[in-house]
């Protein structure tokens, strides 16, 4: 028989199975122990080619030349771009590089000053 636990919350012994989510008649608590509902609400890890993780306002260094989309120039090896912004998607930084503007990178192609 499956045992049912203690709120999270209140640590009340009255909690109640409600579909796939446990309530808490107490507090109005309601939580889930599958390992699904864990990982959609932990949040994403960005790290860089080598395995740093980045986070909010880091300095990158470009790790290769990188074609500008509608644009004949190209972004260096080497660009060192300070302030970067984690955003969600498939470039997964936001960055001003001098002499481009704002640009999203993607995280495979830079490294952690």
């Amino acid at each position: 028989m499956n045992e049912i636990p203690n709120c999270p919350q209140c640590e009340s012994e009255y909690s109640y199975e409600d579909g796939s989510l446990f309530v808490c008649p107490e507090c109005a608590h309601e939580w889930s122990t599958s390992a699904e509902a864990e990982s959609e609400t932990a949040e994403k890890v960005i790290k860089d080619a080598n395995g740093n993780v980045l986070s909010d306002g880091d300095t990158i260094t470009v790790i290769k030349d990188l074609k500008v989309k509608g644009s004949s120039s190209v972004v260096k090896m080497g660009t060192k771009v300070k302030s970067i912004r984690l955003v969600e998607g498939d470039h997964d930084i936001d960055c001003k590089i001098d002499g481009f503007g704002a640009m999203s990178l993607k995280s495979e192609f830079v490294k952690k000053v």
